[in-house]
């Protein structure tokens, strides 16, 4: 039987391509094709990602995507749950409403960052003293988002995340995976989706290991899946 395609979406700030060098690699390896949406430019990206994988999902489809993307994937799943096979889960970053998460200040920062010092003077100081890795994905990513990037990032921080007891419902096989010593999407938040899910693996990595091998995430979430198939 043909394994259904993996639909993924990129998070707050990013795009398709970073999504597509952490999945595609590990996902061809298990025979499992990716397809990854571009993000719209501006205020409709959480409501033109939402459409993207409702668009993609002609048939039954493993969601997913990393942080933001992430997020609406499990969304979509719980207002969809037959036309989801599977979640392949990054770095959520927070449950049910953003209030304070650390992943929101960090995006309502940026928009600000934006407004303030045009795009370029933001990301002089955004990718300041980061890891080359990180300042290159940004530099790229924020300059696709061009001139709709500081509404995009407000949208995505204003974003609610699915709540614990709406994940509860989702009876599908969730891989989740977190970096260790990432603060915007703390660890926590990946293990209280899991204990939430009645299906649900974590598997642990780091962002070093994700800054040397962007596959390293996409393995990980891979594996997760794995295991909560069993």
């Amino acid at each position: 039987m043909p394994k259904p395609p993996a639909v993924l979406l990129p998070g707050t700030g990013s795009d398709e391509v970073f999504v597509r060098s952490v999945f595609a690699g590990p996902l061809a390896a298990f025979g499992i094709r990716t397809q990854t949406p571009a993000a719209p430019r501006g205020a409709a990206v959480v409501t033109g990602l939402l459409a993207a994988l409702d668009a993609a999902a002609d048939g039954p489809v493993i969601a997913g995507g990393i942080s933001l993307g992430a997020h609406l994937a499990a969304e979509w799943a719980v207002r969809n749950p037959g036309r989801c096979a599977g979640l392949l889960l990054a770095l959520p970053a927070w449950c049910g409403p953003p209030d304070d998460a650390p992943a929101s200040l960090a995006a309502r920062a940026s928009a600000d960052l934006v407004t303030e010092h045009g795009l370029d003077g933001a990301l002089r100081l955004a990718t300041a003293g980061v890891a080359p890795w990180l300042a290159a994905e940004l530099t790229r990513a924020w300059r696709r988002h061009g001139d709709g990037l500081a509404a995009g990032l407000r949208v995505a921080a204003a974003q609610p995340a699915p709540t614990l007891e709406a994940l509860a419902g989702l009876e599908v096989p969730v891989g989740i995976a977190a970096c260790t010593d990432d603060p915007v999407h703390p660890s926590g938040v990946a293990h209280s989706w899991a204990d939430a899910l009645p299906r649900a693996v974590v598997v642990e990595t780091t962002l070093d290991a994700l800054g040397a091998d962007r596959e390293s995430l996409g393995r990980a979430t891979l594996l997760a899946w794995l295991r909560a198939r069993r």
